[in-house]
């Protein structure tokens, strides 16, 4: 009798995916525009990073992929950690940081991990490299953040609830959260991942009043979830209708811890 083949998790369905698309990730033009929207909103939204106070910041970067936007936020802030699922995304992370002009005095660095806690060893390990990097070993341990950001990451997220309240624990007093995703906006939705990439996918974009619960629920002050930016992409045909553009919502989510 043949044995069923196991199934995979949308976990291990989402790493085998990003792990396969790591390499050439960048040369596609929409995670590229997508990326560089999501700064601009940033730096809207998060003022400190357009002027000198930014370089104060400690952050966390959930989803960190290939690096796309650590590498634009890094000039802007103090130090930033990375942290991603798929190995590939890390090994394509690193190679960048590799090739810098002088690796050795970079403030950025990531991990490949799913954040759980806190304390995690993954996490702290990476920054407490970067700080004695810094000449700032052994300072405010164990390691919080100023700022968590994130990127077309909470839409793959099972539970979004648990992974708010991790991040709630990851913030210095103060802290505050900046995550961007597209928006659930119905039906019309679901053609931003092509079929052959909706496995593993755990919602159609993030939906404004839903996850404005979640952060308030996790003990967030000053909570706005509130349209950012669009993104306008071509889809492919399907039920009738045939390939075309379609524009895209974009919400950023943001909260301060007391």
């Amino acid at each position: 009798m043949a044995t069923a083949a196991p199934t995979l998790s949308s976990q291990e369905v989402n790493n085998a995916r990003f792990n396969a698309e790591a390499a050439e990730w960048d040369n596609n033009k929409k995670h590229v525009e997508s990326v560089q929207k999501c700064l601009e909103a940033l730096l809207r939204y998060v003022p400190e990073l357009a002027d000198e106070r930014g370089k104060n910041f400690d952050v966390l970067e959930i989803g960190c992929g290939t690096g796309l936007l650590s590498l634009l936020l890094a000039p802007r802030v103090h130090s930033l950690v990375g942290v991603d699922t798929a190995e590939g995304m890390i090994d394509a992370f690193n190679k960048k940081v590799a090739a810098l002009p002088s690796p050795d005095k970079a403030n950025l660095a990531a991990v490949n991990v799913l954040v759980q806690d806190a304390d995690d060893i993954h996490v702290q390990g990476a920054a407490a490299a970067l700080a004695t990097r810094r000449g700032e070993s052994g300072k405010d341990h164990p390691y919080r953040f100023d700022l968590i950001v994130s990127h077309l990451t909470l839409h793959h997220v099972p539970e979004m609830a648990p992974l708010i309240v991790t991040l709630f624990q990851c913030l210095k007093p103060g802290g505050r959260i900046a995550l961007t995703d597209y928006e659930d906006f119905g039906p019309e939705a679901v053609p931003f991942h092509p079929k052959s990439k909706r496995e593993g996918v755990q919602r159609h974009g993030i939906k404004k009043e839903e996850v404005e619960t979640i952060i308030l629920g996790a003990g967030f002050n000053e909570v706005r979830v509130e349209r950012a930016f669009v993104l306008r992409k071509e889809v492919e045909a399907e039920n009738g209708k045939p390939e075309r553009e379609m524009d895209f919502p974009f919400l950023i989510c943001l909260g301060r811890r007391s």
